[in-house]
């Protein structure tokens, strides 16, 4: 199973944008060209305040220099535990090009505008969808799905659905932003660009 990787070359800080924004976007837009599957896909790690982590697969729905924003049900096992714990690391791992974006930051909840916004752009099932689940709670079958489901596509008939209550976005602040580019013999190309305490932005190559 273990594969050399030798077929994307090197990335040296010289190759690297002023700021870790314009180096994601230029990525990303990669990815996408590549043809990579949802390139937009995250995973998304939390932690209890006693520590114990969890991680699910999400999808990046914008980014800018603030960070990167993701929309879930407040009231889910990541809503919680980013509620009681603010932080969270993603990662995006885009192993066809031999490259991964690595993020570690601060959580905070977007505006209710940009949630509304973000909401009112979704496909209708999606809409019924975000009212009908009571994400990550014990359910007893799969009926209690559809049940939920057809009880909100009642509700709403066929008028506009609104942004649920307990449902929003979440933008990760970065505190740091690796790049990393695989190399032959394990020896990776790691550039991470890190906030100091003052605001700025320093770049430093991590030991592969």
């Amino acid at each position: 199973m273990r594969r050399d990787y030798t077929e994307r070359g090197e990335l040296l800080e010289e190759q690297l944008a002023a700021d870790w924004h314009t180096q994601f976007g230029a990525w990303f837009a990669d990815a996408a060209a590549y043809g990579l599957p949802e390139p937009n896909a995250m995973m998304v790690s939390t932690a209890t305040p006693e520590g114990r982590p969890s991680s699910r697969t999400v999808l990046l729905k914008e980014y800018d220099e603030r960070g990167f924003v993701f929309f879930t049900n407040y009231g889910s096992r990541k809503g919680g535990e980013l509620s009681v714990n603010p932080y969270a690391s993603l990662v995006f791992p885009w192993f066809p090009m031999q490259r991964q974006v690595l993020v570690t930051g601060a959580v905070e909840r977007v505006t209710r505008a940009e949630t509304e916004e973000y909401f009112a752009s979704r496909p209708r099932g999606s809409q019924l969808g975000a009212w009908a689940s009571p994400q990550s709670r014990v359910l007893p079958d799969r009926a209690a799905v559809e049940a939920g489901l057809a009880a909100v596509a009642e509700r709403f008939g066929d008028g506009p659905v609104p942004a649920p209550p307990h449902w929003g976005g979440f933008r990760v602040l970065p505190e740091t932003v690796e790049f990393w580019q695989g190399r032959s013999s394990r020896l990776h190309d790691r550039l991470r660009f890190r906030r100091t305490p003052e605001g700025s932005w320093i770049l430093e190559r991590l030991a592969p």
